[in-house]
């Protein structure tokens, strides 16, 4: 349960913090200005960074406040937060920043222990670098990545997403180490940044800011040197090089671009890779779920790959590193744009539009969707197992609040819906996941999991064929979304866990994203979604 409250309350924090920080921020002008290198249009706040780390700080305090890894981190972290919110409200010299990621590098390295001590099979056998070599590479490594993953933050939800599936890859691979501490760190920052990034897709009202973009990145390079180095693990140490593979590839390319034109690395310009991709023709949605799939093959030869060779993931990422390379090369040289394919823009597309404009197809899919969902959340509340007493008293609760809202105050039904359902929906799918898990595979129980794969083909036809323009439409943050949903259950050790973790975690994604498209479609017309829920929380408590 200590996981799923750490998932929760990250993100409850996150997604309460984010409208009040950009509120505040609007008021007090602390945006972030268009330029000619920025894609965005009109000021936008940037004070995101605050909400997620304090979203992720919060229950790693509760847990983890004794271990004296995690107060190096929650200290490094802190100093990267403070220093980024100064230089995204009055920015600040490259030297001031530089000092400020040394300083958090070195309290990662002295008071966490975190040290890249071995090479692996790139060195001798047994072979430990000496003391102030390690110190001196940890540094720079920490230092590296942190302006790595700051400098992929050039397009709405991309350096989020970015590290939403790198903090995956290092929590699943804690998970099969057994390093519950790492795993309890990564599924904080998981939930603080899916809060985060609902308001950060694009067209994005809020951006992270130099706070959030260095926090993730210092998070990313300690937390995977943490699982692979400074213990007995047979994990190998270029494990971190390829989790953290794209971003390092791309400032490196970038650096070695200004270097090779006689500029400073350190100047800006709009020559990362996601510039390349809309340069070529790409939208911004479809430059960052590319960026997504490359990710994606990292992660996924991440977790296949954990105990190779070292020189062969080293020589697998060079090879990628290669192909990607050439490719921007390729379509440089030629100076190509996009050509859309034939037969998508007269076929397919051609015809999803035909099916959008009559509109048959939407109306009887959501007509299934909107009685299917709330349906299946009450199915859920009954299969529960019966909760802790300060659980049904909650459910209590909330159900007479909804009902009052509903009564008395209806423009605060949609807002307090949200923040019931948030808690509901994981409680009652882990209550209903712990006593499915210990009976026996019947045809009820399949047909109750195969629900969920019906919601998804819904939810993916309703975000195409919506015809309402403030409808639900399909963002990449979706696409990571199905990415959990499809992949975690399916992942060795995890679908057969205590209770079925990844089949639960799929559930939960997958109640989440049906009430965001629920709550878009229906303008806020929720009031018979919220009795049914209120008929779930009574079923849930009692």
């Amino acid at each position: 349960m200590i996981f799923l409250s750490t998932l929760l309350i990250s993100l409850l924090i996150t997604i309460a913090l984010t409208p009040l920080l950009s509120s505040l921020a609007l008021r007090l002008q602390l945006v972030d200005m268009p330029n000619e290198r920025k894609v965005h249009l009109v000021p936008v706040p940037r004070v995101g960074g605050l909400a997620m780390a304090l979203g992720a700080f919060v229950p790693i305090v509760c847990w983890q406040h004794g271990d004296h890894f995690v107060r190096a981190y929650l200290a490094g972290g802190a100093i990267l937060v403070l220093l980024g919110a100064v230089d995204d409200f009055h920015e600040l010299s490259p030297r001031v920043k530089f000092l400020g990621q040394t300083a958090a590098a070195l309290c990662a390295v002295y008071l966490g222990g975190v040290k890249i001590a071995s090479l692996g099979m790139l060195a001798p056998e047994d072979y430990l670098l000496p003391g102030q070599a390690a110190v001196l590479l940890t540094v720079v490594t920490i230092v590296g990545v942190t302006n790595a993953i700051n400098l992929s933050d050039g397009l709405d939800g991309l350096a989020g997403g970015l590290c939403l599936l790198i903090f995956a890859g290092i929590g699943y691979l804690a998970y099969l180490s057994d390093d519950y501490t790492v795993g309890l760190i990564s599924l904080a920052l998981g939930g603080a940044l899916f809060g985060f990034l609902r308001f950060n897709t694009h067209p994005a009202s809020i951006f992270m800011g130099d706070s959030g973009s260095q926090f993730l990145g210092f998070s990313a390079v300690v937390l995977s040197l943490g699982l692979t180095q400074g213990r007995a693990t047979a994990l190998s140490p270029l494990l971190p090089l390829i989790l953290l593979g794209f971003p390092i590839l791309d400032t490196l390319t970038v650096m070695a671009t200004r270097i090779g034109r006689g500029r400073s690395p350190f100047s800006a310009d709009k020559n990362h890779f996601h510039h390349n991709l809309m340069a070529l023709g790409f939208l911004h949605p479809e430059s960052v779920l590319i960026i997504y799939l490359f990710q994606t093959l990292l992660l996924i030869a991440a977790v296949q790959f954990r105990f190779y060779s070292d020189w062969a993931l080293l020589g697998g990422y060079l090879l990628f590193s290669v192909l990607v390379l050439a490719g921007f090369a390729r379509a440089a040289r030629n100076m190509s744009r996009l050509r859309r394919f034939e037969f998508y823009d007269t076929r397919v597309a051609g015809r999803l539009r035909l099916m959008k404009k009559q509109g048959t197809v939407i109306r009887f899919s959501f007509r299934i969707f909107e009685n299917a969902v709330p349906l299946l959340l009450f199915i859920t509340c009954v299969l529960a197992g019966k909760p802790a007493p300060y659980l049904s008293l909650v459910c209590l609760v909330s159900g007479a609040a909804l009902l009052l809202a509903c009564r008395l105050k209806s423009g605060w039904l949609p807002g307090m819906l949200r923040l019931v359902l948030y808690l509901a929906i994981p409680f009652s799918v882990y209550l209903a996941g712990e006593k499915l898990a210990g009976g026996a595979q019947t045809v009820a129980v399949t047909l109750y999991n195969g629900s969920f794969g019906v919601l998804a083909v819904l939810i993916i036809v309703i975000s195409k064929l919506s015809r309402r323009k403030s409808g639900f439409r399909s963002t990449p943050l979706d696409f990571l979304i199905c990415i959990l949903a499809l992949v975690v259950p399916n992942l060795p050790q995890v679908g057969t866990g205590e209770a079925g973790v990844g089949l639960i975690a799929a559930k939960i994604l997958l109640l989440y994203f049906s009430f965001e498209v629920l709550q878009a479609e229906m303008r806020g017309e929720m009031r018979r979604f919220a009795v049914w829920t209120v008929a779930s929380l009574l079923a849930l408590a009692f």
